[in-house]
């Protein structure tokens, strides 16, 4: 059913669907990845996104139902671009070991290289997932990081490179949680000990450091 708008008294005309509609959608989208990165979600303005775009709260409201709705659409963009970017790596064909370093150093570049990402990872955090936990996609969407590090897993434990007890989403969290301190920290760890930090930080040293750590603790352990 066509939406009527008032123009004068007496007159009313149907607005007409917008011209483009996955373009106006991926802009909006866009929008409010960096409004919500650099806000949060009770910070963040659906006015300024609007403004970021040329466009109306009307208009955002036509393609995504709402602020929440947009945010969660937001959430799901950024997870879906990682998971997207990561399964280009091709591991399979690299040994055990050389397939983890470069997951891992995949994921340290891609922090530095995507703050919004890691910005949003942790204004949900401090939200306590509220927003997350309403998105069935983001239920599913990080089965395959997950899945490519049991497999490299499984290969390293046949060979015996890595320890028998080894989890794939022990193994994810302890590279993302080695990863992100440099984006998430920059600031205050950078002031407090006066080292850049960041993508103005030592990142080659750093990312083969994270790896490093992540390999030795994959390690196979000494009997006994």
């Amino acid at each position: 059913m066509a939406t009527s708008v008032q123009l004068s008294p007496g007159r009313s005309t149907a607005m007409r669907k917008p011209k483009a509609p996955e373009a106006n959608r991926a802009r909006i989208l866009a929008a409010a990845v960096a409004e919500f990165a650099s806000r949060g979600y009770d910070g963040a303005s659906m006015d300024a996104i609007a403004a970021r775009t040329n466009t109306t709260r009307a208009m955002i409201n036509y393609y995504f139902r709402g602020k929440e709705p947009l945010y969660l659409a937001v959430l799901e963009r950024v997870y879906a671009d990682i998971r997207e970017a990561e399964s280009g790596l091709d591991v399979e064909n690299l040994e055990p070991v050389e397939a983890i370093r470069r997951i891992v150093e995949f994921t340290y570049d891609y922090y530095v290289d995507h703050e919004d990402f890691v910005r949003l990872v942790v204004a949900e955090n401090q939200a306590k997932g509220r927003h997350m936990k309403r998105s069935h996609a983001l239920r599913t969407v990080n089965r395959p990081i997950v899945e490519m590090l049991g497999r490299v897993i499984a290969r390293g434990q046949a060979r015996g490179d890595f320890r028998a007890d080894a989890d794939p989403i022990d193994v994810h969290m302890a590279i993302a949680a080695l990863g992100m301190f440099n984006v998430t920290n920059q600031y205050t760890f950078g002031s407090l000990f006066q080292r850049p930090m960041g993508a103005k930080g030592d990142v080659d040293r750093r990312r083969a450091m994270v790896a490093d750590i992540i390999l030795q603790w994959l390690g196979p352990q000494p009997a006994g």
